[in-house]
């Protein structure tokens, strides 16, 4: 049922999801989802805990391998792919909270940080920079892809190249912070 939601929320978009269209996709009773979900927000969330998980496996699988700016390459792909065919269960992830270290949600979180996490690796980022570069990546490429998701790139220019220069930029960004000059800050 969660993964028909999350087909759904893609479709339709995560705002327009509700329990009814989903019981109507289903062919059941709204009633009947309340079996399985205990309403509205705990589908989302669950949705959310789903999307993470698919996220995590399909960035940790694109930077197997890889090191430095080929896994940053992979990794920003990867992310972008999923968020672009998956936009309202990404949308699901966006601003939800875990309860605590068990919930599904930050186990799912923590795998998705671990891939993103080893991608800065190769770039021997400082440990209290580490943070930081994290945002900095799931910014980049958040804001990218949901940028491109609603339409936001108007200009001629083609969208993938902008992409790349994207990644190649941000290369940059991480290789000099990795190698400040000595006595100074990053």
């Amino acid at each position: 049922m969660v993964a028909a939601g999350a087909a759904l929320a893609d479709e339709v978009g995560l705002a327009n999801l509700t329990m009814g269209l989903l019981a109507e996709r289903l062919g059941v009773r709204t009633p009947s989802l309340y079996k399985h979900v205990g309403g509205q927000k705990d589908l989302n969330r669950r949705i959310a805990a789903l999307a993470l998980n698919e996220a995590a496996e399909a960035v940790g699988g694109a930077v197997q391998g890889y090191a430095g700016r080929d896994a940053l390459a992979a990794a920003a792909r990867a992310f972008r792919a999923f968020i672009l065919e998956h936009p309202g269960r990404y949308a699901a992830t966006v601003g939800v909270e875990p309860d605590g270290p068990d919930d599904p949600l930050s186990t799912a979180g923590q795998r998705l940080l671990g891939a993103f996490t080893a991608v800065l690796r190769g770039y021997e980022i400082q440990e209290p920079d580490v943070d930081h570069a994290l945002r900095t990546l799931r910014s980049l490429c958040h804001g990218f892809a949901t940028l491109q998701v609603a339409s936001g790139f108007q200009m001629s220019a083609d969208i993938d190249e902008s992409f790349e220069w994207l990644i190649a930029f941000t290369d940059r960004g991480l290789r000099a912070l990795s190698r400040p000059s000595a006595g100074e800050a990053p």
